[in-house]
């Protein structure tokens, strides 16, 4: 199921992380996952029941994510 976020909503959201940017809906490898994927440091934060996990401990990927390495 894809995100659906206010569009408002989704310009203000930001990566909580240092190197932070914007937030875009899916992931690259799917356009429809429940998840925002930021467009600085490609971290993947969950959307749960319609409600974003900005927390950097519920990230996927990243650059320090030891998968990427």
């Amino acid at each position: 199921m894809a995100v659906q976020l206010d569009a408002q909503l989704l310009e203000i959201l930001a990566c909580p992380g240092d190197d932070h940017g914007a937030l875009v809906t899916g992931t690259p490898e799917d356009a429809d996952a429940d998840y925002l994927t930021c467009t600085a440091c490609a971290r993947r934060y969950p959307v749960r029941d319609g409600i974003p996990v900005l927390l950097l401990e519920e990230a996927d990927g990243g650059p320090e994510d030891p998968a990427k390495a």
